[in-house]
């Protein structure tokens, strides 16, 4: 897996962008780290990440941002970029306990070219989720808490858009892209099960894109966990590629 190689403010724009999507009133900023203090299952929202890929291993740096999540009764969580310049940190990690799980990409694409990736022709842009998004989220095959939490997380996203595809029979594919610190990323993408395989997550894609570039966005981001190789099928012909991979480091 080739990867590219992004700026450093590329890589702390992108980190605040995240934040602000699914932790933007319960974050901190310590040091070079931002942590998401958002209790609930969203990783992102309740992890620390770096906003350089380019550390220094800082014991008291670390010691204040575990004391930090304990004192929200919170366990901390590191995400951490697999790169050479965040070795030290690992090392330090591992020998605090920690243990690294969940490897995730960072994707990015050409704004332009994920808008015509496909025609939406059922899609539907919403300024605000409705009843039917949100029930996508409930559907067989997802963990009904951990739907009706992203639910409740992103519908509060400052900047955000909504897409749905429906039809007469209902709502069966929907997405969301929040708006934040010069990038649009993309969260949220579910499709019914019965439904899958259609191309209906591409045209919910290809609207939410074409209504970022509507509000004048031109750089679009997307995480997704490497392991989910349907997701990462469908990101790749629309023309994403990855930035850099992470991982979330928890003590067990």
């Amino acid at each position: 897996m080739s990867l590219s190689s992004p700026s450093p403010a590329q890589i702390e724009a992108i980190e605040r962008a995240t934040i602000a999507t699914v932790a933007h009133d319960c974050f901190e900023v310590i040091g070079p780290w931002i942590l998401g203090l958002r209790p609930g299952s969203i990783g992102r929202a309740q992890s620390a990440a770096p906003l350089a890929h380019t550390l220094v291993r800082d014991e008291g740096l670390l010691a204040r941002i575990e004391a930090a999540y304990r004192a929200k009764g919170m366990s901390p969580v590191f995400r951490l970029p697999d790169v050479e310049g965040l070795a030290s940190v690992a090392e330090a990690l591992t020998q605090r306990g920690y243990v690294p799980q969940q490897p995730t990409l960072v994707m990015t694409a050409d704004l332009d070219l994920v808008a015509r990736f496909a025609e939406p022709a059922g899609a539907t842009l919403l300024e605000t989720p409705d009843e039917d998004w949100a029930a996508v989220f409930l559907g067989e095959g997802f963990d009904p808490q951990d739907g009706a939490h992203r639910v409740a997380v992103l519908s509060k996203s400052p900047g955000a858009v909504f897409a749905a595809v429906r039809d007469a029979e209902g709502t069966h594919a929907v997405g969301a892209m929040s708006l934040a610190e010069g990038w649009a990323s993309l969260h949220g993408m579910r499709t019914r099960r019965a439904r899958r395989g259609e191309g209906l997550a591409g045209q919910v894609v290809a609207c939410l894109a074409r209504a970022a570039l509507a509000k004048g966005a031109t750089q679009i981001f997307l995480q997704v966990e490497e392991g989910n190789a349907p997701a990462r099928a469908l990101y790749a012909r629309a023309g994403f590629t990855p930035l850099w991979r992470y991982q979330y480091w928890r003590c067990v």
